[in-house]
């Protein structure tokens, strides 16, 4: 059987409570491109956990490379 990851989404609180700002200021960085992109389902914006844990274990750079 082939087994897929499952790929856990969360909503802008949830990223803004991880990162300890406001949600204004995650919407800020995120125009900005100093964090990670949302994947955009519908009107909808969320993000892959392992996205936003990747970006902090790696300093949480402010210039990101776009892919």
């Amino acid at each position: 059987m082939n087994e897929q990851p499952i790929t856990l989404l969360i909503n802008a609180e949830q990223v803004a409570n991880i990162l300890n700002i406001s949600e204004r200021t995650l919407w800020r960085l995120v125009s900005g491109g100093k964090v990670p992109q949302p994947v955009r389902i519908g009107r909808s914006a969320r993000w892959r956990v392992q996205d936003i844990h990747d970006w902090i274990e790696s300093g949480c750079p402010s210039e990101l490379t776009r892919t």
